[in-house]
């Protein structure tokens, strides 16, 4: 579908977001994040108004599971498709007054040192900030500093409070003035549940009318969800109105405790402890040390960052200073990185979730309560233990191959995936999350079925950020992409091995039947055998039709249950000799969407007519689990 419109503006000359509207409706059809393709962007600023012809495209779903659903994210925004634009044209410059200001804003702090950081603080956009602090201010449970809401009202409050020498009712006039001003500026679901906040506990204690704090709390999330209907779909909706609420019903206890540190320790103590089961199910680990992390770092960013930050933005010649402090800011949360307790803990379903909070619920009232909260964590981390499973998971890696098996808290990898001259790390943003969501924190064994990087390019990232027991390589002599894993593994000390016949996981054995010496990595990849509850697995890794007639001569093997697909499904493997004396019920082949190779091959389809064939590209990731003696299929479909 093509689409031509005049009533697209541009809210961000750098990534270039825009909200095309329904001109006879006036409502919004979509939002656009970072379109691409587009020459002389930087020609745009805030509030452009501009001609477009393009094309509309659906949002990506996750392809592997337990993974961030772009598209169900969107769409819970209301926003259902985004638009590829091939040319543009500036009309005019729209003039919105609330764009008018961010473009000021942004324009002033652009060419600062600091200028993500205020980004992140003023206007509530993380985007500019590097993945790896991102990831580091997640890791110690602090990420929330950058989501505007009470603390930035409290800031705006008391700040109203100190300059302001009008009456009460104009002074809270102007402050509700204010914060419906930002909330307008930035959007954010957090700030507008602060303001909804404020302003019905203040109606109440003007107007007398003795609510009590329930009732405050419900007509509150009430009003929110009237003017934003979505809101319950958004996880920060969640955060903030669960934590702020645990805090104002606990007000009564706070307030009993005399000694300031000690009740700012109380009031993160109650942050923290509300805010657990949402970070387990949302980053499936538990950092012990992070309500300390939150004590020491937390004030640096209320008391000294933010309102310099606020200072900074209009004075830009203090941004020397700001800069200093953030990056000593930085440092301290990199050494106290250093010293966390992650407890990984396995996604939990709603139920867990909602017992959980019954849990901490029980704790603010009688703190007693802590035990309990312990033996479910426990029962949460050793969930695999307490309750074996066997399945094999075919991630979607793109053009490549990554395979988990999973046998009674055994897990071995087979290839990370990977793709050469990317810097994007697929280890790093999914296989880790994955396994952290399974209740995953070790692998016993990284298997390489050989050296081409869309097989092992990933090997370094995993063994640098998961704990892994020993590496297995193929037989053959060692390539320059195995030489720079192994030069990691001598660093860690992890045990490598190469050439094996077998590999022991709990009961069963992993059985290598490629163990000749051919003159290239794909003939010379591992083929792994295995027998899990009965069913038969085979992995041909990029294996060859010339390894295939070596297997069926030394090897009597008949009616494979599973069959990972050899070479990504290309004419080179897969020989119709070879898999009719397989005979493989269910075939799956791991390979890149739309990939320059045409893989999977007509013919090697045609030879897999008889079983039952799973695609990457269309299915996502596999899951083939034993449940019962039954063998359970599922896939994260597109």
């Amino acid at each position: 579908m093509s689409i031509k419109r005049k009533s697209i503006y541009s809210e961000n000359a750098h990534n270039f977001n825009c909200i095309v509207w329904n001109i006879s409706s006036s409502k919004t059809l979509l939002k656009c994040d970072e379109l691409i393709e587009i020459d002389n962007i930087n020609d745009l600023e805030i509030g452009d108004i501009i001609e477009v012809n393009g094309t509309l495209e659906e949002f990506n779903s996750n392809t592997n599971f337990n993974m961030f659903n772009y598209k169900e994210y969107q769409n819970n925004r209301g926003i259902f498709y985004k638009l590829k634009i091939n040319d543009y044209k500036k009309i005019k410059t729209s003039n919105n007054l609330v764009l008018k200001i961010k473009k000021a804003i942004k324009d002033r702090i652009r060419d600062t040192k600091s200028n993500k950081y205020l980004e992140a603080f003023l206007l509530g956009d993380k985007s500019y900030l590097d993945n790896d602090i991102k990831d580091l201010y997640t890791k110690l449970g602090i990420i929330h500093i950058f989501a505007i809401s009470g603390m930035h009202i409290g800031i705006i409050v008391e700040l109203i409070n100190k300059v302001s020498k009008r009456n009460n009712y104009k002074r809270k006039l102007i402050t509700y003035s204010l914060i419906l001003f930002y909330y307008l500026l930035i959007d954010s679901i957090s700030l507008l549940r602060s303001l909804i906040f404020l302003m019905v506990k203040d109606i109440n204690n003007i107007f007398k009318l003795d609510l009590s704090k329930y009732k405050i709390i419900i007509i509150s999330i009430l009003i929110i969800l009237t003017l934003r209907g979505y809101a319950y779909k958004e996880i920060g909706f969640y955060y903030s109105t669960i934590i702020s609420s645990g805090i104002y019903l606990s007000n009564k206890r706070i307030n009993k405790i005399n000694n300031k540190l000690l009740k700012t320790l109380y009031i993160y103590l109650i942050a923290y402890l509300l805010s657990l089961p949402l970070n387990i199910y949302l980053y499936y680990e538990l950092n012990i040390l992070s309500i300390l992390n939150n004590i020491i770092l937390v004030p640096i960013i209320s008391s000294i960052i933010f309102p310099l930050s606020l200072i900074t933005s209009i004075f830009p010649f203090i941004d020397n200073l700001l800069f200093i402090l953030i990056r000593l800011f930085e440092l301290i949360s990199y050494l106290l990185s250093t010293l966390s307790i992650e407890i990984i803990l396995m996604k939990p379903s709603i139920s867990v979730v909602i017992i959980y909070y019954i849990v901490i619920i029980s704790i603010l009232i009688n703190r007693k309560f802590i035990y309990l909260l312990i033996a479910i964590i426990f029962i949460h981390k050793n969930i695999n233990i307490l309750k074996p499973s066997t399945y094999v998971m075919f991630y979607d890696v793109g053009q490549g191959d990554s395979i988990l098996i999973h046998k009674n808290n055994k897990n071995i990898l087979i290839d990370t995936g990977g793709k050469a001259n990317s810097s994007y790390s697929i280890v790093l943003n999914t296989t880790i999350k994955s396994l952290k969501s399974q209740g995953i924190d070790k692998l016993d064994a990284l298997i390489t079925t050989h050296g081409d990087y869309d097989h092992m390019g990933e090997g370094i990232n995993l063994v640098n950020n998961f704990k892994v027991e020993k590496v297995i390589f193929n037989c053959g002599p060692y390539n320059d992409l195995e030489k720079e894993l192994i030069e990691v593994l001598d660093k860690k000390k992890i045990k490598y091995y190469s050439c094996i016949k077998e590999l022991k996981i709990n009961e069963n054995k992993l059985y290598f039947l490629q163990t000749k010496e051919y003159d290239n990595e794909n003939d010379n990849s591992n083929v792994i055998y295995t027998e899990l509850n009965g069913y038969n697995f085979m992995f041909m890794g990029d294996a060859s039709i010339t390894t295939e007639k070596e297997i069926l001569e030394k090897y009597n093997l008949s009616d494979i249950d599973v069959l990972k697909v050899g070479h990504h499904g290309s004419k080179t493997s897969s020989s119709k000799e070879f898999i009719n004396e397989i005979n493989p019920t269910y075939s799956v082949i791991s390979v890149g969407k739309n990939n320059k190779y045409g893989h999977p091959n007509k013919e090697v389809l045609s030879n897999l007519n008889n079983s039952i064939i799973y695609r990457t590209d269309q299915d996502g990731s596999v899951l083939f689990k034993i449940k019962n003696n039954k063998l359970e299929i599922e896939t994260c479909s597109l």
